[in-house]
């Protein structure tokens, strides 16, 4: 398995619009952040997780020619806002794209992409087939077993996910022992740390932290960074050892 981080940032990405902070201004670059997404080769398949607003330039700057499939964690435009631009994978591949995700997800995007779902067929138009998928059961993308985790974004179900012995979690801010259980075993980890200060629906980099412990896995990489929480190069200084920034573009090879 090898896993291409395409964004590592918020909704804003790094640098922000307008902003003259230490982070936004940094020539380091590890502190440019697209919008959090993350590509998964195995098998001989393709899979991205979350399509945002970057979705396009990712698939470029990380040289995909050919996708699978979308697993989406949830509706939020950052996460989500790319989809349109599957088309071209459409045009390339002569091919449905597989998009998976649970009921209220499909029907936001049934909403948000209206166009495509109009039965109206209009030319050039993203073809997908959409699989709706469950909190308590697993499932197959193109042969692949994937489990699904369930996290809470403040008061809104997140889903993450679970292949072999990776699980990548964004945008959570409390996790139940029941799906922190869905975790342990997995040799990389992958969470959310977007500031120092406490936010209502994010992790903290202390909670991330004290999360990364007590799953336990051999290494964990810390995504969705805000801004806030530092440059790249001071924050890691400040890590425990296994715990690691994620930043665009960094490869795991499992």
């Amino acid at each position: 398995m090898k896993v291409t981080f395409l964004g590592t940032g918020t909704s804003q990405g790094v640098p922000v619009i307008a902003c003259d902070c230490e982070v936004c201004m940094s020539k380091d670059s590890h502190d440019k952040r697209l919008r959090v997404s993350v590509l998964i080769e195995i098998e001989g398949k393709s899979l991205v997780i979350d399509a945002g607003p970057d979705f396009r330039y990712q698939m470029l700057r990380a040289g995909v020619k050919h996708l699978d499939a979308i697993l989406f964690t949830h509706e939020h435009k950052d996460h989500v806002a790319g989809l349109d631009d599957v088309r071209a994978f459409n045009h390339k591949q002569q091919t449905e794209i597989d998009v998976y995700a649970d009921a209220r997800v499909l029907a936001a995007l049934r909403q948000e992409f209206h166009y495509i779902f109009s039965g109206a067929n209009y030319p050039g138009i993203p073809r997908l087939e959409l699989h709706k998928i469950s909190a308590d059961q697993n499932f197959t993308v193109a042969g692949i077993e994937v489990i699904p985790v369930t996290v809470m974004h403040y008061k809104l179900p997140v889903f993450g996910y679970r292949i072999g012995d990776f699980t990548y979690i964004t945008d959570a801010k409390t996790i139940d022992a029941e799906n922190i259980d869905r975790m342990r075993g997995s040799k990389v980890v992958v969470i959310n740390a977007l500031q120092k200060e406490n936010h209502i629906s994010h992790l903290t980099l202390e909670e991330a932290v004290s999360l990364a412990e007590e799953i336990g896995a051999e290494q964990t990489y810390f995504t969705h960074i805000s801004h806030r929480l530092g440059t790249h190069k001071k924050i890691s200084s400040e890590l425990p050892p296994g715990v690691y920034l994620a930043y665009d573009g960094l490869q795991l090879h499992m």
